[in-house]
């Protein structure tokens, strides 16, 4: 370990002594410049590339006014930057109205109105701008972490608020930021009241927060190659918690997209589409399930698309929150009627040994499974001619046999897994069956999809989640999004629709999960996981166990929760309305105590100007007049042209002048024997003499 030089701790030392005798209006400036800074940064993301450099330039420009002591630029400076900036959102945005328009131009306007920051009513406006600014960001993140970033900022801008509001002396940062943490205390029991019990009205409570990015990568199309880099995402995807003993992982397959069409470069959900209404034909009418249901609890992150993801095979609707619906389409999937915007809790209940699709077709292929033949003419000449061979070689051209011999080569052809196979080529079955003979499971499971098809049997890819991983801090199961897998559905006479999942012949580590997949690890977590990996495994379950409770208590807090927690509290029968009379009892009982705390404190002054208006009586008591505004200084002045008596008058005037230093003394100075403490004034107050009245 390397230890501090000298010269190190000199100059370390040099810099806070030149901080600490800065000017107060500089210290103040810089302070509020480096919290503007921290609001605008977690914006920097999501922000045009104008106008994040726009910030830092701005935010140079005046901090080295600040240092400088120049004059701020003059006014029609801050108009051509204000016509540039409203000009530059319009160009980029389309419109100055609108989310991210919006947040461009208030961004853009708290920083240039940092360059006439010249009065208290300019901070507050800066205050305010920074209050919404913050709350932007929610637009863009609800996550745990985001929201410490904002609380931190929040406790920042009441720090500069109240002091402010101190316009007198240079009161310390600390002192300041210390009442701002007391007063943000002191409303955290209104405000947590407001939350728990303040009625989630539909749409004010479900509003989508916009247009999202999918997170978990599925939808209704894959080209190959693609869920490939979907892989290397180590973040969650869903949350489980089951109602009694997980299932074994290899049964743990979350249905989402089911693609029947296929290209040549790119495979397609029934109807093409990913909204509720693409959902084409009626559900399965001949569902069959056997054994025990699963109960369980999902909770589901932004995805920006439709899909409810439950487990293989589930005959009942999911019980979703109100104003969603679900339906569910004829190849199993359930979808919403709308996006997926921002987290999902919703109930469902599976079967895993189920069966569908065999009912009344008598062993003959049906019209319905054309779409299942389905491939495009003049591609994977190869992986045609493979599969005639083997029908040739099927006893009877069964499709079981068919199967089987795909299947076993895979397992003995030389096939290998592997996280990196990249885009194929046009040809992507050949691709893979002759000449690369590696790829993800999209690129096994399309191959062996094709292969099948050219071969006679009805085949498709059924898209989402298998596996996962228990978090023994809270107990839900976690599915990420390195979890992705694609598996098959084959159509087998007088059995229906059968899973398939080729990459299990290839990888059967990958299936059964004795091989998680997982990203490259970070510096930080990689240099920890070297040294210990049980603690990087403890550390990571730590923070989804907090992440999850972040997401189960307050960003999915919904309607029914809140009556939920009602009929904990006695309610019957409980309403909005009760919400309404319990929020309203809490909000008058904490107004009483605030009057009651505001009568006891207004007895309870600065205790420096209890001390000084105790001095101002005693002065008056001996013939001194005094007004209620005189400050310390006068008071010694009056007392040094007393009539009194020298040994009385000089340690009342001492004494006066001290206590003035103590308020008013440079930093450096405070704590010294030239400003001493309120308590050593207090006793030397008490052992003064005071002349007797005249």
């Amino acid at each position: 370990m390397l230890n501090a030089t000298p010269q190190t701790t000199a100059s370390h030392t040099r810099w806070l002594s030149r901080l600490q005798q800065l000017p107060r209006e500089t210290r103040d400036t810089l302070f509020l410049l480096a919290l503007v800074g921290w609001i605008v940064l977690p914006q920097v993301p999501h922000l045009p590339a104008w106008c994040s450099a726009l910030v830092a330039v701005v935010l140079l420009w005046r901090g080295t006014l600040a240092l400088t002591g120049r004059p701020l630029p003059h006014r029609a400076w801050l108009i051509v930057l204000l016509v540039a900036a409203t000009a530059a959102t319009r160009v980029t945005h389309g419109a100055l109205l609108g989310q991210d328009a919006g947040v461009t131009l208030v961004v853009s306007l708290l920083a240039l109105k940092t360059l006439e920051l010249r009065a208290r009513r300019d901070a507050l406006v800066i205050f305010f701008l920074g209050f919404f600014t913050l709350l932007t960001g929610f637009f863009h993140s609800q996550s745990l972490a985001s929201a410490a970033v904002m609380l931190v900022g929040v406790w920042g801008l009441l720090t500069a608020l109240i002091n402010a509001h101190r316009p007198v002396g240079q009161p310390p940062l600390r002192e300041s930021a210390a009442l701002a943490l007391r007063m943000a205390l002191a409303g955290a029991p209104v405000m947590i009241a407001l939350f728990v019990f303040f009625p989630r009205f539909a749409p004010l409570w479900g509003m989508p927060t916009g247009e999202l990015r999918g997170r978990s990568g599925l939808s209704s199309t894959m080209t190959v190659g693609n869920v490939a880099k979907l892989a290397l995402d180590d973040g969650i995807a869903l949350r489980v918690r089951w109602d009694g003993a997980p299932p074994p992982q290899r049964e743990l397959y979350f249905r989402g997209p089911v693609l029947s069409h296929f290209d040549g470069q790119q495979w397609t959900a029934r109807g093409g589409g990913d909204g509720f209404e693409a959902a084409l034909g009626p559900p399965p009418r001949d569902l069959q399930v056997s054994g025990a249901p699963i109960g369980y609890e999902l909770t589901l992150e932004p995805s920006a698309s439709p899909w409810l993801l439950t487990l293989d095979a589930a005959p009942q609707a999911p019980e979703l929150p109100p104003g969603w619906r679900a339906r569910q389409t004829p190849d199993l999937q359930w979808m919403a009627n709308r996006p997926v915007t921002a987290l999902l809790r919703y109930r469902a209940q599976s079967w895993p040994q189920f069966s569908y699709g065999q009912t009344g077709w008598d062993g003959r292929l049906p019209r319905q499974l054309g779409a299942e033949l389905q491939l495009p003419a003049g591609f994977n000449p190869r992986t045609v001619a493979l599969a005639r061979e083997l029908r040739a070689a099927a006893p009877g051209n069964s499709p079981q046999a068919i199967v089987q011999a795909a299947l076993q080569r895979l397992r003995s052809g030389g096939y290998s897994y592997t996280l990196e196979p990249g885009i194929a080529a046009r040809d992507s079955a050949d691709d893979f069956w002759f000449d690369a003979k590696a790829g993800f499971c999209e690129h096994i499971a399309s191959a062996f999809v094709v292969l099948l098809r050219a071969a006679g049997v009805p085949a498709r890819i059924v898209t989402g989640f298998q596996g996962g991983e228990i978090n023994g801090l809270d107990g839900y199961w976690v599915v990420r999004n390195a979890d992705a897998h694609a598996w098959t559905e084959v159509w087998l006479a007088g059995r229906g629709w059968v899973r398939v999942d080729p990459t299990g012949a290839v990888m059967p580590g990958r299936v059964g999960q004795t091989q998680r997949l997982r990203p490259p690890p970070g510096l930080v977590a990689g240099a920890i996981g070297t040294l210990n990996p049980d603690l990087l495994r403890q550390l990571r379950a730590g923070w989804d166990a907090v992440n999850n409770r972040w997401n189960q208590w307050v960003l999915n807090y919904t309607q029914g929760r809140q009556l939920d927690l009602l009929r904990g509290l006695g309610f019957e029968q409980p309403s909005w309305e009760d919400l309404g009379k319990v929020l309203a009892g809490l909000l008058t009982a904490a107004a009483l105590v605030g009057a009651a705390w505001a009568r006891w404190e207004r007895t309870q002054h600065d205790p420096w100007l209890r001390l000084l208006d105790a001095a101002r009586r005693r002065l008056r008591a001996a013939g001194i007049e005094a007004a209620d505004s005189t400050p310390p200084r006068e008071l010694a002045h009056l007392v040094e042209h007393a009539p009194w008596a020298a040994e009385l008058r000089a340690p009342l005037s001492r004494w006066l002048l001290a206590l003035e230093r103590q308020r008013y003394a440079a930093p450096g100075a405070r704590g010294s024997s030239a400003a001493p403490s309120l308590a050593t004034l207090r006793r030397a107050f008490r052992q003064l003499r005071w002349p007797r009245p005249s």
